[in-house]
């Protein structure tokens, strides 16, 4: 007896493969499903976004032939576009280090894709992400690290809702990554060995390149400035630069000097040392629960500034619905204005929001 109707998100690579096996092995009626991207066009190069190239496609056809599927091929080109490009560029514009990841996740992956396969007599969604869901004492879902700690990739769903996850399912969560190749190549699935898909999938080359070509009025030199305003060199352009970023400002200092504020209003850049990067506080906005209520005042928990930064214990206190003081117990080098900071109780991913450009102690 089938378990259900599940569309696998594939892309052509070795966890979605292997994510929609999963799911025919266990009795769900599987089909694939993979979006076509917006994608930049520059002159002499073909337009192609690196989550969808041909050859992605190609690989994904291939891999639902040999799994016996049906594989669906479908335009989210301008929804992509919307919800994750523009506001990419408008995020750089005003000062800050968008993580497109988490912006795809939320508007194309949860907000049009899990419609989409909904519309289409599906009772999940599946993706070959690394974290696996759950339920608390409540009966609440939750949604948990993966065990590959290395792999793990709850930081990039914490937006998930209750509704959603209700119709979410993530196969290779349970599995670290070298068991997902071995699965792939048992199978004969061509992609075993594939490498990993890159994050910036809709930019032809470098960024700075393509906010140049696709926004040429943000990029704009001017002063760099220490904390007491003497100034100290130029930028080449604010989209340029990130915190805690030390190559690339061509400073002759007699002490290594980072990147400590971005100022777009004074499209000004400010460095310092060591000492004056780190923060020990931050201000999270947009901040939404998994359980759809924040923990209890004296949960212990822990956060992650960045997708790769590791855990920190931190303490929360509300500002308003939707804003968040984060506390830390020493300072962070790496906060950064448009980030994600996502929060964690052991395992489990209890939700997160977006780093603010407002800070306590504002530089």
């Amino acid at each position: 007896m089938k378990k259900g109707k599940v569309l696998v998100a594939m892309s052509g690579g070795v966890d979605s493969s292997v994510a929609a096996a999963l799911l025919i092995e266990q009795g769900y009626d599987v089909q694939g499903v993979m979006m076509r991207l917006w994608a930049e066009s520059v002159p002499g190069k073909q337009a192609k976004n690196a989550c969808c190239t041909p050859s992605a496609v190609s690989d994904a056809q291939h891999v639902a032939k040999l799994l016996g599927i049906q594989l669906h091929l479908i335009d989210m080109g301008e929804t992509f576009k919307r919800w994750v490009v523009q506001p990419f560029i408008t995020a750089y514009a005003a000062g800050l280090t968008p993580n497109p990841c988490l912006l795809c996740n939320r508007r194309v992956r949860l907000g049009a894709l899990l419609p989409y396969a909904l519309a289409q007599g599906a009772n999940y969604l599946a993706t070959g992400h690394y974290c696996r869901i759950g339920r608390d004492q409540q009966g609440r879902y939750t949604l948990l690290r993966g065990v590959d700690d290395k792999k793990d990739q709850s930081y990039v769903l914490h937006m998930a809702t209750q509704a959603q996850l209700d119709h979410l399912r993530f196969p290779v969560g349970i599995y670290e990554k070298p068991h997902i190749r071995r699965k792939a190549a048992a199978l004969g699935l061509p992609v075993a060995e594939k490498p990993e898909s890159q994050d910036l999938c809709f930019v032809a080359d470098d960024y700075r390149h393509f906010l140049q070509r696709q926004a040429p009025g943000i990029v704009q030199p001017g002063p760099i400035v220490r904390l007491d305003g003497t100034v100290v060199g130029q930028h080449s352009g604010l989209p340029f630069y990130t915190i805690g970023q030390r190559k690339g400002l061509h400073l002759a200092a007699g002490e290594p000097l980072y990147v400590v504020a971005i100022r777009p209003a004074e499209n000004t850049l400010v460095v310092g040392t060591a000492d004056e990067l780190g923060r020990s506080t931050l201000i999270a906005e947009q901040v939404a629960w998994i359980a759809g209520e924040p923990p209890a005042a004296e949960a212990t928990i822990t956060a992650k500034i960045r997708y790769k930064a590791p855990d920190v214990p931190a303490k929360l206190t509300p500002l308003d619905k939707w804003r968040w003081l984060v506390q830390f117990d020493r300072p962070l080098r790496d906060i950064t204005p448009g980030q994600g900071v996502v929060f964690y109780a052991g395992e489990r991913c209890l939700g997160g929001g977006s780093i603010s450009r407002e800070q306590p102690n504002e530089l």
